[in-house]
Order: structure tokens, then sequence, then C-alpha cells
């Protein structure tokens, strides 16, 4: 009896033809899944990881890397942070991430943070608030309101955020008011922080020079000597305040020689 499969190979090699193959039928490919951004159950966040991390330069790419995305979950973290970042330049890149974040939720929590017991959350949500820009932020910082709390801070870092940031916020009506108010830290501090006052004074306008008048009769030589370099500042902006300060602390000697 003939075997038909020997007989088809014989014809296909007398033809020269390769014999059929069979088709294995078609599988159905899944459709792509989208990235799944969200973490694990108990899956700690390597942004947030880095940003607790012991290499300052790996803090300062997650801070910018959080701000980049400007995710409301990651508020909680950046003001835990601003809290104790020892690096200048990760703190001015946690500030930049949290302007990046919408201000209804963050402003209301850096004015919770001025009444922190931990200086640099104060300084670090002052500086803040200053470069958001937020109006609602004056009345927490207002001295009128709040007295000498934060511009009479005994931390200097803690009081010259306080002084840059209310001049920065102050309501026009109200520049009066806070320059009358700062010029009662006239004196204290190094010539870091004296200049600190100085320019938040001068920037809050010329029409507020008389503010000064009072001081400049002070006891205190530092009050006076730093209310003239003050005032210098006022009339001639560009001598820069070490200059204004030394000027005026000739002056005060000179004035204390010729009435001995």
């Amino acid at each position: 009896m003939t075997n038909p499969h020997a007989t088809e190979a014989l014809k296909n090699q007398s033809t020269g033809t390769a014999p059929a193959r069979k088709t294995a039928p078609a599988q159905k490919i899944a459709p792509a899944r989208e990235p799944d951004d969200s973490l694990a159950l108990g899956e700690v966040d390597p942004v947030v990881s880095a940003l607790s991390g012991a290499n300052s330069q790996k803090r300062l790419q997650a801070a910018m890397a959080i701000g980049t995305t400007a995710e409301d979950r990651h508020l909680d973290i950046l003001i835990e942070r601003c809290r104790i970042e020892p690096d200048f330049f990760v703190r001015d890149m946690l500030t930049w991430a949290l302007t990046r974040m919408p201000a209804e939720v963050v402003v209301p929590r850096l004015i919770a943070e001025l009444s922190s017991d931990v200086p640099q959350a104060q300084s670090q949500a002052l500086h803040t608030l200053s470069k958001i820009g937020d109006p609602r932020a004056w009345a927490a910082i207002d001295p009128a309101q709040r007295g000498l709390e934060l511009i009479g801070h005994p931390d200097a870092e803690v009081a010259r955020s306080a002084w840059r940031s209310a001049a920065a916020l102050v309501p026009g009506d109200h520049r009066e008011k806070l320059a009358s108010a700062l010029v009662t830290q006239l004196g204290r501090g190094d010539l870091e922080t004296q200049k600190s006052l100085s320019r938040a004074i001068v920037s809050l306008g010329d029409d507020l020079v008389s503010v000064l008048d009072g001081k400049l009769q002070a006891e205190e030589e530092t009050v006076r000597t730093h209310a003239m370099a003050t005032r210098d500042m006022f009339t001639d902006p560009d001598a820069g305040f070490a200059h204004a300060l030394s000027e005026a602390k000739r002056v005060v000697a000179l004035g204390s020689e010729l009435s001995e």
C-alpha cells in the first residue's frame, strides 16, 4: 500500500518545492499597561528617602525633584525638613519647592510654623512666606498684632527673617507703623544683623526717614550710630552699610570728645 506522505515528499523533491507548513493560530497581544506611579503599601518613596539622607547633594536633588513635580503629598516632608536641614543651599531649594505648590495649601502650614519652638522652623517659614508673597501672611507677622514676638525674637536669624518678610508683605497703609516697630530693634546684633535691619527700614520708602529722628538722640551709642547709618542709607543707598556705619561711628565719637 502506498504511503501518501512518502509520495508527497517524492513529489516535492522532484519539483524542488518545500512542503507546506501549518500556520499556528495568531496569539492576541495584551494592551500595554500604563505605568503606575503609586507606591505599594509600606514602600518608601525614594525621593523622600534621599531628602532625609546624609548626602547634601542628594538632598538638594531630591528637593529639586519634589519642586519640579509639586505634588501635595510631599508637603509634610518639606515642612519637616525645613526645621532641621543644616545646609543653606538645600534649605533654599526647599523654599523653592514650597513656592511651587498651591498657596492655599502651603501658606496656612507656614503660618502655623511661626509658632514653633524651633527657631529654624520659624525663620524658614518667614523666608518662604516672603517668597510666596501671599497677602494672608501679613496678619501673622504684623507687629501691631503679634508685638515683638518675631521682629524682636532673641534668635538673630528669626529676627532678620521677620524684618525682611514684614517689609516684603506689609500693605502700603501699614508701612509707617511697621517702620516705627522696626526702629525699636536698632543697635542689636553684629554688622550683618544691623545691615539687615537697615535695609528692611530703608525698603519701606524714603518718606519714612523721620521715624529715625528719636533714635538719633538715644542714650546708647550703638543705637545712635545705627540710626545715623540707616539715615545715611536713605540719602545714599549706594554707599553701602559698612561705610555708613563707619562714618556714623566717627561722628558719634567726635561728638563725645567735644562734649567732654
